[in-house]
Order: C-alpha cells, then sequence, then structure tokens
C-alpha cells in the first residue's frame, strides 16, 4: 500500500525533520499519535472524578500534540510561537502514558477487583470488549475517510494526509489488524485501538491462567500477581527498549500493568506485598535505559494510587466542565484528526500563509475537535457503550 506522508517515513521510530522540529513516524503516523480508548468494562462502574481529570488533560495534549506535529497550520504559525509547537511536536506525545495506565486501572478495577478474575468465560468478556471498542471506531472511520477526502481535495498531495482506503486496508482495520499487516493508518493513531485490544487480552489471558491454579482463592490471587508483575517486568526490561515490536501490547504491557498493579495495591493492600518490588523493578529499568514515557506512566500511577489512597479518586476535581471534557475523551480522540486536517485546508484555501491567521485556526482546530468528539459522543459512542456494556462478572468461588 503507497503512503501519502512525506519523504518515505521510516518504519519503526523513523525521522523526517520538518521546520526546526523531527517528525518521528511510524507506519505513515508518529507513535505518538495514540490514546487508550477508555469505555468502562463494568456496568456497574462509577465515574471517577480524578480519573476523568487526568483524561480531560490528557485529550488536549493529544489534540495539540497532532496540531503543533502537522501541518500546515503549525508549519505556517512557526515563527510566532517557535517554543510551544516544537515543545508540543516532540514532548506533547507523553500524555499518551497517561491513557496507558489509565486503561490498566480501569481493566483491574472492572475484571479483577481483588485481583482475581471474575468470570470463567474470558472469550465472553472479550468479545464484548472488541464490540465496545470497535462499534464507535468503526464509525469515527467513515467519518475520518470522508473529512480526508474533503481535505484532500482543500490541501491536494499533502503529507499530513492518509492515502484513500483500499477494501483490503478497510478489512484489515475493522479486525484490529492493520499495523500488523502493515496498512497504514486511516486515521492519527487508530492503530493504537488495537493495542488496547491486546493489552486488555493479554490481561485477561494471564488472570485465567492464573485461575488454572489449585489451591484457594487466596493462591489464585497470589499467582495472579506474579504473572501480571513478570509480564510488565519483561515488558519494561526487554520489549519496550525494541522499537520494532511497538506494534504489540507487550510494547507497553509495562506502563499499563503500573495501572493494574496501582489498583489493586490500593485495593485492601491486596498487591501491597508486590508493590515494593515493583517499584524498584521500575527505578532499575529507568536506570538501566532511561525512558521519558515509562517516567511518566509511573508518575500517572503514583497519582492515581495516592488519589485512591487519599480517598478523593471519585470526589475531585468537582468540576462539569472537566467530567464532561473526561467523559468524551475517547470521542475526541477519534474525531480530531479529520477534522484539524479540514479546518486547515480550509484556512489554506481561503485564506492565506498569515502566521497569525494560521495560529487563530490551530486554536479554532482545537475548539472544532473538542465539539466533534462531544457531538461524536452523544450520537454514537454513548449509544455503543449502552448497547455493548459489559455486566460485572459473577465472583469466583471459594
Amino acid at each position: 500500500m503507497t503512503s501519502s506522508m512525506p519523504l518515505a517515513p521510516a518504519e519503526n521510530g523513523g525521522e523526517v525533520r520538518g521546520r526546526g522540529h523531527t517528525r518521528l513516524f511510524f507506519r505513515g503516523f508518529p507513535l505518538t499519535a495514540i490514546a487508550v480508548a477508555d469505555p468502562p468494562v463494568s456496568g456497574t462502574a462509577a465515574r471517577l472524578a480524578f480519573v476523568d481529570a487526568l483524561k480531560a488533560v490528557a485529550v488536549q495534549f493529544i489534540v495539540l500534540h497532532h496540531l503543533a506535529f502537522y501541518g500546515p497550520l503549525s508549519d505556517n504559525a512557526y515563527d510566532l510561537a517557535v517554543g510551544p509547537i516544537v515543545w508540543l511536536s516532540q514532548d506533547g506525545r507523553m500524555a499518551v502514558q497517561a491513557f496507558l495506565v489509565i486503561g490498566g486501572f480501569l481493566a483491574a478495577r472492572a475484571m479483577a477487583p481483588g485481583g482475581t478474575l471474575l468470570t470463567d468465560r474470558p472469550l465472553g468478556l472479550l468479545g464484548r470488549r472488541y464490540l465496545q471498542l470497535v462499534a464507535p471506531y468503526l464509525a469515527a472511520l467513515v467519518v475520518a475517510i470522508t473529512l480526508t477526502a474533503l481535505a484532500r481535495a482543500l490541501l491536494g498531495d499533502h503529507y499530513a494526509i492518509p492515502a484513500p482506503p483500499t477494501p483490503e486496508a478497510l478489512v484489515a482495520h475493522a479486525l484490529l489488524l492493520h499495523s500488523i499487516l502493515g496498512y497504514d493508518g486511516l486515521s492519527a493513531g487508530v492503530w493504537y485501538i488495537a493495542i488496547d485490544f491486546q493489552l486488555f487480552a493479554l490481561l485477561l489471558g494471564t488472570l485465567w491462567l492464573a485461575r488454572r491454579a489449585r489451591g484457594p482463592r487466596d493462591v489464585v490471587t497470589e499467582v495472579g500477581l506474579l504473572l501480571v508483575t513478570a509480564l510488565a517486568l519483561a515488558s519494561l526490561y526487554l520489549f519496550n527498549r525494541n522499537p520494532g515490536l511497538d506494534i504489540w501490547g507487550l510494547y507497553f504491557f509495562g506502563a499499563y500493568a503500573l495501572g493494574v498493579l496501582t489498583y489493586w495495591a490500593t485495593d485492601r493492600g491486596t498487591a501491597a506485598p508486590w508493590l515494593g518490588w515493583v517499584v524498584l523493578g521500575v527505578v532499575a529499568a529507568l536506570w538501566l535505559d532511561f525512558r521519558a514515557r515509562i517516567l511518566v506512566a509511573f508518575a500517572v500511577a503514583l497519582a492515581l494510587g495516592l488519589a485512591r489512597y487519599l480517598g478523593f479518586i471519585e470526589t475531585w476535581p468537582r468540576s462539569r466542565w472537566v467530567a464532561a471534557l473526561g467523559t468524551i475523551s475517547y470521542s475526541v480522540f477519534l474525531i480530531h484528526f479529520p477534522v484539524c486536517l479540514v479546518v486547515g485546508g480550509l484556512v489554506t484555501r481561503f485564506g492565506s500563509e498569515d502566521p497569525w491567521l494560521n495560529l487563530a485556526g490551530m486554536g479554532i482546530a482545537w475548539l472544532a475537535s473538542l465539539g466533534a468528539g462531544a457531538l461524536f459522543y452523544r450520537l454514537v459512542e454513548s449509544p455503543a457503550r449502552r448497547r455493548f456494556r459489559l455486566a460485572r462478572p459473577a465472583p469466583v468461588p471459594g
């Protein structure tokens, strides 16, 4: 499949240098153009105010990262805001670590709040998770393909615009195999939906294996903690250090498992005996091979742990706006990129390369992304959540 990206961007950590900053690409899109899908997998779970706040902030950085990373708006406005544009294009991507950790935290809360998997039918749970993720995702792809065609008419052959989809690419996207099969994403970051599904499946499969252990429930819980911790450390020390593996969930499982273990450690001390070893393991992994993304994930996990331990995770901050932004964060992630492309195309076609006009266009694109996300949530994601919400499984006997 041919790519519309500039200068044949390299796979797995390749670079394309733009005006004053480096663009890091993976299969046609930046490695950082991702955000985790966060719908709770339990139908009984109440919203957590602090988690919503983290998601609300993180998704803003994702949108602003893309606006800074891609032209034409940021290219034309570059001289007016060199520092912010360079920082957002390079470091704004770190916000994805918040979504990884939160994803693990919410998954543990839903499927194994006490450290033991609550269902003996993992395939059914996995199937519902797939439908929960893919229903809004496919609708967003339809919107993205339509808006991308409009942006292509406005901008022409611009590096930020994905190539027109082929039938094979559409099928690969629907099956969440697009990155594995080598297809360019039809919108920025859509390959991470597959990563989220892989991470959920890894955790589910690991905890299901732990349930095969014979013995009382405490033994099953200890085995699950041991397996999750071992897989997390393997990710931090091995898989996450190999950029060629970043189409697989194992690459990201270290950050995801930090969220899982944080939930367990603050749930009446379920994982407390393991927590010290995990902290030492993360510190040693950073000493061996420092990665800012892992440090950010560690900081987010600590923030979540403190919020739950101190008792304000459900109540602070008390802001309807923050709660709303956290609620629609997945929809904003799904829909913002094609919206930004169209705004950029309109400014370029009917405006000019005036730096101030393009800087204003970045602000308009940001606000338009939030508005489109709110509309998409109301019309698509919210009904899909209700349709495919997963009921909490029955507890494990014993």
